[in-house]
């Protein structure tokens, strides 16, 4: 999509602002850029799962962040979010419709290289979660998780195209409350964006992200796979304002021991994502 937007709309980029901040720019990534000392944002992000093979299965988050940067190279992050789930007729997964307060977050970033100084960027960034509800099946229980992600970005056509890698592993815990049941499972991914600008304030590409999950915080007994790929559009509102919107579906996937060419075992058909973002 990148490639098909340099092609087709290139004049329209001869007067765009020079340089990329990609720090929000990305729906389901992150980019390496963590803001400038002293900065300070209202955020806040929407996601929606749908679809569980059989049944009907949708799941949407709010969440509602606030991101400082106390210090060079260094941001913080704390967030609380909201989730209602409207799941029937799916397997393994009671039906339930509900609506409640999810768990709170904290997202430390900390840039190692700066892309204007080095060949690519490079920050590393860990999101510490604790949750009331399963975010998948919405029952009630203890929750914890930690998303590690090591993000590379880099300029593939100076002030035009911009394109990053994430690499992901996400430990989590599980005790759900009614069934006194506790899990243990871990996810490993690897995902690339390619975002062009096709105007001064806006910048469209995609995402392909690929994942595989296990059993166990260790990468124990293999789970399933999935790749999910789709759009995504960013546009600076105004100096201080920000819009991301970003699609994704499930292109290929298996889960353990069974054919198929999708895992709706493990993760979603369709995923969606709207960021809005302002600083203060």
């Amino acid at each position: 999509m990148a490639v098909a937007c340099t092609v087709a709309l290139a004049p329209a980029c001869a007067g765009a602002e020079e340089g990329f901040d990609t720090e929000h720019i990305f729906g389901f990534m992150i980019g390496t850029d963590v803001g400038n000392v002293g900065e300070r944002e209202f955020q806040t992000q929407t996601t929606g799962r749908f679809g569980k093979g059989d049944g009907a299965y949708r799941a949407l988050a709010q969440e509602v962040e606030i991101e400082v940067v106390p210090l060079p190279n260094f941001r913080i992050e704390l967030g609380g979010t909201a989730s209602l789930h409207d799941i029937t007729g799916v397997p393994d997964i009671d039906d339930r419709r509900q609506f409640n307060f999810q768990g709170a977050s904290l997202d430390l970033r900390y840039r190692l290289l700066d892309r204007e100084r080095a060949p690519f960027g490079l920050t590393i960034a860990a999101e510490l979660h604790g949750d009331r509800i399963d975010e998948t099946s919405g029952a009630k229980g203890r929750m914890y998780g930690t998303d590690f992600t090591l993000a590379f970005d880099r300029e593939l056509v100076p002030n035009f195209v911009i394109g990053a890698l994430n690499l992901i592993y996400q430990p989590e815990w599980a005790r759900f409350e009614l069934a006194g049941t506790s899990e243990k499972s871990s996810t490993i991914g690897a995902a690339f964006a390619a975002l062009a600008r096709v105007r001064p304030n806006v910048l469209l590409g995609g995402e392909m992200r690929y994942f595989r999950q296990y059993e166990g915080i260790g990468l124990g007994e293999f789970s399933g796979q999935a790749l999910f790929v789709g759009p995504t559009a960013y546009f600076q509102l105004s100096e201080k304002s920000r819009l991301t919107l970003s699609w994704s579906m499930q292109a290929w996937g298996r889960p353990a021991g069974a054919g198929g060419n999708l895992d709706l075992v493990n993760f979603e058909r369709h995923q969606a994502r709207l960021v809005f973002g302002v600083n203060f």
